[in-house]
């Protein structure tokens, strides 16, 4: 089957190339999914840089999400025939012809959409459930604040958030993607440039939630930003991971300070967490409540220029490759 490599095991997105491997095999719980689309994520660029690794037993071809068409199935599996129409989260893998994965992390694809639209779900959805819903207990009548909100996560998160009934204050960077985050349904969306940001959420009515991808530069604005009682989620920190935080303020506040990574986590936990996506999200995405935009798509063997284009940063949700 045809995959993508990197040229040394790491490098700039000019190392990404075409190469060969043996079709994988699915062993005992696993099936094999004839990829279609593969979703492209920022972890997949840390990969390529040399961090992120896979975790122990998963590909270390990039990629965490695919939706296709079932192959093969192995023992174990009852849920699964060849030829279902699925997506997945994975642990590596996805940038390839043919991918394997734990029969418990598959998702049937809902009615109404294609590969491409399917294949950017996964790795978003999952995320933002397991840290919005979960660790951070959004309900409806809450708000969330999400900086970054036209990224992939970003778009995925305003709009589970408005299907759960919370009201969504985005930060974005330009008037063109404060327009797109106001038209995927943020009650509030604000230009991340602005002289003074924190008044401004302050003048929005401040977060019970908050969904931070920024990291270092952003944790002062972010103590402002919360309501007593309030919920700051990490997944990313792209401006840096070391933080000086006065616990003090955190105290006073009553704040929980909170993160994960989903890629780490064991294969039950995912199991889990697939069955919760399912009865919960998936309904929206079946409505049409939940629908992330897909910038580009480009084929398999120009994922070099698909890296280039998620780096560039001018993107409104995801991007995708086609096999």
């Amino acid at each position: 089957m045809r995959v993508i490599e990197i040229e040394g095991g790491a490098g700039p997105a000019e190392a990404l190339r075409i190469a060969e491997l043996p079709d994988p095999v699915a062993e005992a719980g696993q099936v094999t999914i004839r990829v279609h689309a593969a979703g492209i994520n920022r972890p997949d660029l840390l990969q390529r840089n040399g961090g992120y690794p896979p975790p122990p037993g998963a590909s270390d071809v990039l990629g965490l999400e695919v939706a296709g068409e079932i192959e093969t199935v192995s023992e174990g599996v009852t849920r699964w025939a060849v030829g279902d129409r699925v997506c997945a989260l994975l642990g590596g893998g996805g940038y390839a012809e043919r991918a394997v994965v734990d029969a418990r992390h598959v998702l049937p694809i809902p009615a109404g959409l294609d590969f491409v639209q399917a294949a950017v779900l996964p790795e978003t959805v999952f995320t933002v459930f397991a840290n919005v819903f979960e660790a951070g207990g959004l309900k409806a009548g809450e708000t969330l604040l999400i900086h970054g909100a036209t990224s992939g996560i970003g778009v995925t998160a305003i709009q589970m958030a408005k299907a759960a009934g919370a009201r969504v204050i985005a930060t974005s960077r330009g008037p063109e993607k404060t327009a797109a985050a106001r038209a995927l349904g943020a009650d509030v969306s604000l230009d991340a440039r602005s002289d003074d940001l924190a008044a401004a959420i302050a003048d929005a009515g401040g977060a019970d939630v908050l969904l931070d991808m920024v990291g270092r530069d952003y944790a002062e604005l972010n103590l402002k930003a919360l309501k007593p009682g309030g919920r700051w989620v990490v997944i990313a920190s792209l401006s840096g991971s070391k933080v000086e935080v006065d616990l003090m303020r955190i105290m006073l506040k009553r704040l929980v300070l909170t993160g994960s990574t989903l890629r780490s986590r064991a294969a039950d936990e995912k199991a889990r967490l697939t069955a919760a996506v399912e009865a919960t999200v998936w309904p929206w995405v079946a409505s049409g409540a939940v629908r992330p935009p897909v910038q580009a798509t480009f084929p398999l063997a120009q994922a070099a220029e698909a890296h280039r284009a998620l780096e560039a940063g001018d993107h409104i949700g995801k991007f995708v490759l086609t096999a």
